[in-house]
């Protein structure tokens, strides 16, 4: 009997390697990992627990390739595919039918990405699109310009209420689509005029200048929905900071994160919106945790996902990626990453709580193994 705890210590010594690597954490899965070149990978999105599709350049020297990386099994192998035209964003209706938006216009894919076909008459400097079916979408981007499509992209007409807002229509920008039901949607965007004292040198080449400038606040800009797209209604209000991402919930729960600039005194913040009472508050912000994006699962499980700030001027050196999930909002708990896994910016995709994926700015791709 003395020695039954010594026993009992080695059992468990013995299978603790064994619980340590079937931990919650995420794996890479796919790594770009070439010698003078690099692949910054700007979206990801698995429209199945299976197929999924990323995109971004590969960069060596002067020299630019750019690429989509396309898996049929769910990240276990990965396919590099070459594209035309520098890759901005993505976004699939069906596990099969995907669009791309490029520097040069709009590709669509009936094959999860590992071919692209160029649909001419999408307007210049658009950044996003989101359609409702394969005939209607709508366009957002640069100098204030929203427009809608009835024929799968072939033809674009300009919302009229996008222009609206106040603000230099140069200097402004819709970046976001979101719907929180066929009915209720939303897109975002800002007007972000210059500085007169903006520093001479960019922020990497001067960053005690860079720090020493001082966020003011800017115009934030939202058209809101409520009968599928038929109608719109504008908004604007001053705010500190850009709304880079908004995702909604089935039963009334949202969330959102705003980015601030090297002179705002955290790098992003998270908040809550209850999209059925317009309320938002702020969830999560910290000092050290540049959030780059959120996600809300159909349970309302929050998570950020980011790099953790190596220096005082962020976005210059690359930081270890931290991924954060929550259930109430207010406690916040770490999922392990890879180790590896170091980013100026990441990229969430998520199919559904059982099959969750990670992209990095510099090539890196991860899934959440549970």
């Amino acid at each position: 009997m003395k020695g039954f705890p010594f026993v009992r210590l080695a059992c468990l010594l013995s299978v603790l390697p064994t619980v340590l690597v079937a931990a919650e954490h995420w794996k890479v899965q796919y790594f770009y990992d070439q010698n003078k070149s690099t692949l910054a990978i700007v979206d990801l999105q698995f429209p199945s627990a299976t197929r999924g599709v990323a995109v971004g350049t590969i960069v060596e020297g002067r020299r630019r390739r750019h690429v989509s990386i396309v898996t049929s099994d769910g990240g276990a192998h990965w396919q590099l595919v070459d594209l035309k035209d520098q890759p901005i964003s993505l976004f699939f209706l069906s596990e099969n039918l995907g669009w791309m938006v490029t520097d040069k216009g709009l590709w669509e894919t009936t094959e999860a990405g590992k071919s692209w076909r160029k649909i001419p008459g999408l307007p210049s400097n658009m950044v996003r699109v989101h359609f409702t079916d394969e005939k209607h979408g709508i366009a957002v981007g640069a100098k204030k310009r929203v427009d809608v499509t009835e024929d799968g992209g072939a033809h674009w007409t300009p919302m009229p209420a996008a222009a609206e807002p106040p603000g230099e229509d140069k200097y402004s920008v819709y970046n976001w689509i979101a719907f929180a039901t066929p009915n209720v949607g939303l897109v975002s965007g800002w007007n972000h005029p210059p500085r007169h004292n903006a520093p001479l040198f960019p922020e990497w080449m001067s960053p005690v200048e860079a720090m020493s400038q001082r966020e003011t606040p800017h115009l934030s800009y939202s058209l809101v929905t409520n009968d599928g797209g038929k109608t719109w209604t504008p908004h604007s209000s001053s705010v500190f900071g850009a709304i880079s991402r908004i995702r909604f919930g089935p039963t009334g729960q949202g969330l959102g994160l705003i980015e601030y600039s090297n002179a705002f005194r955290f790098p992003a913040e998270a908040y809550k919106i209850d999209w059925k009472t317009g309320k938002s508050a702020t969830v999560f912000r910290d000092r050290k945790f540049a959030i780059s994006d959120v996600w809300l699962t159909p349970d309302g499980t929050a998570y950020l996902s980011g790099v953790i700030v190596a220096g005082e001027l962020r976005n210059v050196v690359p930081g270890k990626v931290q991924v954060l999930r929550s259930k109430d909002y207010a406690s916040w708990s770490e999922i392990p990453v890879d180790y590896r896994a170091s980013a100026n910016r990441t990229t969430l995709a998520v199919f559904d709580s059982d099959h969750m994926w990670m992209a990095t700015d510099n090539g890196m791709i991860l899934k959440l193994e549970k």
